[in-house]
């Protein structure tokens, strides 16, 4: 059965008064997600549940589990799409349980709430090089882990020694990347028959001189900046690359470049994300990521695949993508349906 829906508030309401006592962190009925991912997009979780710390996860997770109520955890909410009319369900946040770093040298030791881009920018300063490769990912350690998140110049298996993940019943584990299953973009963690959270990890990386690292740092980002679309609420890479070949250049190829439903854009910068141009649905993110997997499948005869994640599933994500085509709901005129940015 599908999670998307946010149900009766005041059954949230309910829910919430009810584990809000047996935890330390907090817990909010009815939260808009919009306020919580990249996209600035999608309607209300039934529970959004911010722990205290990794007891108080435990403690969330085996409430949630044996009332029976769907469950998610969050990172920073890049690379996530949220349906427009919410999660019927509990969506957890480690921004309080796990955000920390320790450094032990050439180790590093950190918790999956703490950003990526504080990382990235930690070990440059301390002369510890291997995550310049992440630089510009605006999402959490855990999500990083949970995608195998990078870029051309690396990706998080590069430097994981290990990962701490919980289980559904409240077992620590720990595991090296090879046991996880780490590959481009996959890991054992977007499993959804596991439903483990990573809650922490220790990174190895290598001495190199600080100054070098940090000018090697600000040149990247700056690249980044002039050809991804950071100055707009977006999904992040919308499709997996193709072996090798590039989405963004198929998408370009197939002449949807600054393609846009209503404020949902096909961005002109980088044709491999789509942009919030102020008030964008949903329904019309995902029309557009079903007419670039159309064109391009047409004019190159690829299927691209999706690289963000659905919060209520993949398997809701492959059927909305590849089912009888939705009709988002009708807008005002004049607020850009199908039209292309010039």
């Amino acid at each position: 059965m599908s999670a998307a829906g946010g149900g009766e508030p005041e059954a949230w309401a309910a829910w919430a008064a009810r584990l809000g006592p047996r935890l330390a962190g907090r817990v909010t009925a009815r939260e808009p997600l919009s306020r919580h991912t990249t996209l600035k997009v999608g309607g209300p979780a039934g529970l959004y549940v911010v722990p205290a710390d990794l007891e108080d996860l435990r403690r969330a997770v085996a409430w949630l589990e044996e009332a029976g109520l769907a469950w998610r955890v969050i990172g920073l909410g890049s690379n996530l799409l949220v349906p427009d009319e919410g999660f019927a369900g509990a969506v957890l946040t480690l921004q309080r349980a796990a955000n920390w770093i320790e450094f032990q040298g050439t180790r590093v030791r950190v918790g999956a709430g703490f950003p990526l881009a504080r990382l990235v920018q930690e070990t440059a300063k301390r002369g510890l090089a291997g995550t310049v490769g992440l630089a510009g990912i605006p999402g959490s350690v855990g999500g990083a882990l949970a995608m195998n998140a990078g870029t051309p110049r690396g990706e998080m298996k590069d430097v994981l020694e290990s990962c701490l993940y919980l289980t559904p019943d409240g077992r620590l584990v720990e595991a090296g990347p090879d046991e996880l299953g780490f590959a481009y973009r996959r890991t054992a963690f977007l499993d959804p028959g596991r439903r483990w959270i990573a809650v922490a990890a220790v990174l190895r990386l290598s001495p190199a001189p600080a100054e070098s690292l940090r000018a090697e740092l600000r040149e990247y980002l700056a690249h980044r900046n002039a050809t991804q679309p950071v100055e707009l609420p977006n999904t992040g890479s919308v499709f997996t690359n193709p072996p090798g070949r590039h989405a963004g250049r198929l998408i370009e190829e197939a002449g949807l470049k600054g393609e846009r439903l209503g404020d949902a854009q096909i961005s002109p910068k980088h044709a491999n994300f789509i942009v919030n141009l102020g008030q964008a649905r949903m329904a019309e993110v995902v029309a557009l990521m079903r007419r670039a997997r159309e064109r391009v499948r047409e004019t190159a005869g690829i299927v691209l695949e999706p690289e963000v994640r659905w919060l209520c599933g993949q398997e809701e994500l492959r059927r909305l993508l590849d089912g009888p085509a939705p009709h988002p709901a009708s807008r005002a005129p004049g607020a850009g349906e199908g039209s292309r940015a010039v």
